[in-house]
C-alpha cells in the first residue's frame, strides 16, 4: 500500500490533482479561522469555555456543530456555516425529488437533470445562508436569548453589524461551495464531501491533547489500560464501519438478446447492487440534532408554573443526558425510522422494475412488472433493517464513551457516528479515483486482492 501511495506522486496528471486539492483544502481551512468583524473575542472565548463545562446542557449541541464546521464556531470567523447549508439544500432537492413528480421527471433527464437540480440546491442555499447569517447575528447581539447570561458580544450592535455578518458569513459559504466543486473538477475525490471530513478531521489535534491529559499526565489519573482498550474498540469499530460502507446484496439480472440492425444486445448475466447502508450517514444527521434540539426546548418548560407539563420537561431532561436508556432507545428509533424513511423515499422499486421490463431486463425466477417491484421492495426491507442495526452500533460508541465513561465529547465523536462514517466513506470514495488513475497506468492499486468500491 505504501508502494502504491509512493506511486500517486509519480503520475505527473494525479500529482497535479493531489497538489490541487490540498491547495483548496488549505484555503477553506483558512476561512474558518477569519473572525467575524465586530465581534468581541476575549467575551467569545470566555462563552466558549461556559459551554465546554457545561456539556450537560447545550454543549452537546454546540459541540456538535463546532465539529462539522472544523472549528469555525469556537472561533465565531465567517466560515461559520460552512458548507452545511449547501449540504441541507441538496439533502431537500433529494427529498423532494422523490416526492414531487415535476424534480422527478428533471432527475430523469440525465446530465442535464441534474445540472437543473443542482442549480435549485445553489439558489436554496443562498437562501438559507441570509436566514442562517441573520439568526447567528441576532444570537450575538442578544446572546441571553440562548440562555448565556448578560454578557456583551458584540462591541456595536445593530442593522449595520447585522448586514455585515449576513454578508460575510452568505459570501464565505458560497465561496466555500465554489472551492469544493473546483475540487470536484479539476482535484481528487468530491470537493464538498472532501471539505467536510477535512473540518471533522481539523479537531484530531484537540482530541489527541485531550486523550493525552486524561491518560497520561499527573492531572488525568486514569488507567492506560482503558486507553488500550478504547484503541481496541476504535479499530473494530472502524472496520465493522467499512464493512457498512462496501457491504452490498447482489439482485441478479439476466438481459435478453435483442438484434438492434446488425448488433446484437444483452443475452447476458449481470447483477443490481443494494447496499447495505443505502441511507449512508443521512439517519444520524436527521436524528441527532432532533434529538438535542428536542431536548434543549423541552428542557427548559418551568415545570412549577405548568404542572401539567412536568412531564415533557421529564422527557426533555432525559433526552439531554447521553448516558440514559431513554436517550438511547429514542435515538435508535430515530435512526431506524430515517433509515426506512430516505430508503421509501430515494429507492423507488415500481421506476426500476418499469426500466427493467423496458430494457428487456428481468430478475431470474421473477415475473417482470409489479411482481419485480414487490420482490425488490422485500429485499431492501431486510437489507435495509441489517444497515440500520449496523448504523445503530456505530451511532452509539460515541454516546457511550461519553456517558458512560466521562470521555470528552471531541475525543469520542472519532470512535463512530456522524464523524467517522463521513472520514471512512470520503476516504473510500478518494482512494477509489486514486486507484483508477493507477490501474490505468498499469500500476499497482491499494489492494493485493481485488479493487475499492464506491459508496454510489
Amino acid at each position: 500500500m505504501l508502494a502504491a501511495f509512493a506511486n500517486t506522486l509519480r503520475i505527473p496528471e494525479l500529482r497535479k490533482r493531489i497538489l490541487f486539492t490540498v491547495g483548496l483544502v488549505f484555503v477553506c481551512r483558512l476561512v474558518s479561522m477569519v473572525p467575524t468583524p465586530g465581534v468581541n473575542w476575549h467575551e467569545i472565548e470566555r462563552l466558549m469555555e461556559q459551554i465546554r463545562e457545561n456539556a450537560a446542557n447545550s454543549g452537546g449541541l454546540m459541540g456538535w456543530v463546532d465539529v462539522f464546521s472544523g472549528g469555525a464556531m469556537s472561533n465565531c470567523s465567517v466560515g461559520f456555516l460552512s458548507i452545511w447549508p449547501y449540504i441541507t439544500a441538496t439533502i431537500v432537492i433529494q427529498l423532494l425529488t422523490g416526492v414531487v413528480p415535476g424534480l422527478e421527471r428533471v432527475a430523469r433527464e440525465g446530465d442535464s437533470g441534474r445540472q437543473k437540480l443542482n442549480q435549485y440546491a445553489r439558489y436554496l442555499t443562498l437562501i438559507l445562508c441570509v436566514a442562517q447569517s441573520y439568526g447567528v447575528a441576532t444570537a450575538l447581539q442578544h446572546p441571553a436569548m440562548l440562555g448565556f447570561g448578560k454578557i456583551v458580544l458584540v462591541d456595536h450592535p445593530g442593522f449595520g453589524f447585522c448586514l455585515m455578518t449576513m454578508l460575510a458569513m452568505t459570501t464565505s459559504t458560497m465561496f466555500v461551495v465554489w472551492l469544493g466543486d473546483q475540487i470536484t473538477l479539476r482535484g481528487i475525490g468530491n470537493g464538498s464531501s472532501v471539505v467536510i471530513m477535512v473540518n471533522i478531521c481539523s479537531r484530531l489535534p484537540l482530541a489527541m491533547i485531550q486523550a493525552w491529559q486524561r491518560y497520561f499526565s499527573p492531572e488525568g489519573g486514569v488507567s492506560v489500560f482503558e486507553f488500550v482498550l478504547i484503541l481496541i474498540l476504535g479499530f473494530v469499530v472502524t472496520m465493522g464501519t467499512v464493512m457498512l460502507t462496501q457491504g452490498l446484496r447482489k439482485i441478479p439480472i439476466h438481459s435478453t438478446r435483442r438484434v438492434v440492425g446488425n448488433k446484437t444486445y444483452g443475452g447476458q448475466d449481470t447483477y443490481m447492487p443494494l447496499r447495505v447502508n443505502y441511507s449512508g450517514v443521512m439517519p444520524i444527521i436527521f436524528a441527532q440534532p432532533l434529538i438535542m434540539y428536542s431536548g434543549i426546548l423541552l428542557k427548559r418548560i418551568d415545570g412549577d408554573t405548568y404542572p401539567w407539563l412536568r412531564w415533557l420537561q421529564w422527557v426533555g431532561t432525559n433526552l439531554s443526558s447521553v448516558d440514559n436508556l431513554f436517550h438511547i432507545s429514542c435515538y435508535g428509533v430515530l435512526i431506524f425510522f430515517f433509515s426506512f424513511f430516505w430508503v421509501s423515499t430515494q429507492f423507488n422499486v415500481v421506476r426500476i422494475a418499469d426500466d427493467l421490463k423496458r430494457n428487456g431486463s428481468y430478475i431470474p425466477g421473477i415475473r417482470p412488472g409489479m411482481a419485480t417491484a414487490e420482490h425488490l421492495d422485500s429485499v431492501m426491507t431486510r437489507v435495509t433493517f441489517i444497515g440500520a442495526m449496523g448504523l445503530l452500533i456505530v451511532a452509539i460508541v460515541p454516546q457511550i464513551l461519553q456517558g458512560f465513561l466521562k470521555i470528552p465529547s471531541q475525543l469520542a465523536s472519532f470512535f463512530g457516528g456522524t464523524s467517522l462514517l463521513i472520514i471512512v466513506g470520503v476516504a473510500l470514495d478518494t482512494l477509489r479515483q486514486m486507484e483508477s488513475h493507477l490501474l490505468m497506468r498499469n500500476y499497482d492499486g491499494f489492494l493485493k486482492h481485488g479493487r475499492l468500491r464506491s459508496r454510489r
